[in-house]
């Protein structure tokens, strides 16, 4: 008896399966849910997600969500969640670091070094403002007047002041001998400035400036200099008595190079100083118009 042949299975028909343009809007790369894109583009920074957005409608409207560009803020200038905010996201990441914080936006004469601290977060509207790091004011001064504050103690209190995110800048001026009439020669400036600052118009075309609150000189050799400002209502926590613990964090004496501290709710810069004559203080303050909150802290430290 013969073998049974098998028996051959017929052939299937079917459809071909669709093909999508690369740039369809339900492209290849759209087979996932538009959450999970979401997620994946929380892992990019803001120029890849800039260039990614470029590449068609479809990413263009996805990356065009707020949770994306909040979150690269947030992550990128390591701050918390502020909350409901009356701004976009991403408008707020471009100005934040488009070049239009730095010092040299508005001060382009000048020849400046420019380090980007980070972010810190103001919570209460009073901050200290202070010079010296040695230890935190036991007792606020109530009746004394910025100028004396500033002469007995390096320190002032500013009240009114614009509360959430403030971006921290170091700048550095090292310039012994210059031939130009707008150096300020050798000098240390820790600039903070509210993040909503950088997206107002007043800010760009100059209207809102600077104006300094009180200045004084130290007319003897002095180690260091350094600037901090934190937060009156956690004036106490263990995070800003890292600020006064200076040991810690700026380095042995010989050590030159400019330091920063930057805690949740404080700032704080130090730079050693080899022989030298003493130092000019000057603490500026920039309002939102003439009695608003203040938008900007900046402190400068001259060599003399």
């Amino acid at each position: 008896m013969g073998k049974r042949l098998k028996r051959t299975l017929p052939f299937c028909s079917c459809s071909s399966p669709r093909l999508y343009s690369f740039f369809s809007l339900r492209a290849s790369f759209a087979w996932f849910e538009d959450d999970v894109w979401i997620e994946i583009a929380k892992c990019l920074d803001g120029r890849s997600l800039v260039m990614l957005a470029t590449t068609c409608k479809w990413f263009y409207k996805t990356l065009s969500e707020e949770c994306v560009w909040k979150f690269a803020c947030l992550r990128d200038l390591a701050v918390p969640d502020p909350g409901d905010a009356s701004f976009k996201w991403k408008k707020l990441y471009a100005s934040a670091f488009d070049g239009s914080h730095s010092y040299l936006f508005r001060q382009q004469e000048k020849h400046i070094d420019w380090i980007r601290i980070g972010a810190f977060f103001l919570e209460s509207s009073a901050a200290i403002v202070t010079e010296k790091l040695t230890s935190p004011p036991r007792k606020i001064p109530q009746k004394e007047t910025l100028e004396q504050m500033l002469q007995s103690r390096g320190l002032c209190v500013l009240t009114n002041i614009k509360t959430g995110i403030w971006i921290a800048d170091l700048q550095l001026v090292r310039c012994p001998v210059c031939d130009l009439n707008t150096c300020d020669g050798t000098m240390q400036t820790l600039d903070a400035r509210h993040f909503e600052l950088f997206m107002n118009e007043s800010y760009h075309d100059g209207s809102w400036d600077y104006t300094q609150i009180g200045s004084h000189e130290t007319k003897k050799h002095v180690d260091g200099a350094s600037g901090a400002i934190l937060d009156m209502k956690h004036l106490k926590d263990a995070s800003s008595a890292e600020i006064f613990n200076p040991k810690s964090w700026i380095g042995k004496q010989n050590d030159w190079q400019p330091k920063a501290k930057l805690t949740l709710h404080a700032v704080a810069v130090n730079t050693n100083l080899q022989q030298n004559d003493g130092i000019n203080v000057k603490f500026h303050v920039m309002r939102a118009g003439t009695d608003g909150q203040i938008m900007a802290i900046r402190v400068s430290q001259q060599l003399l």
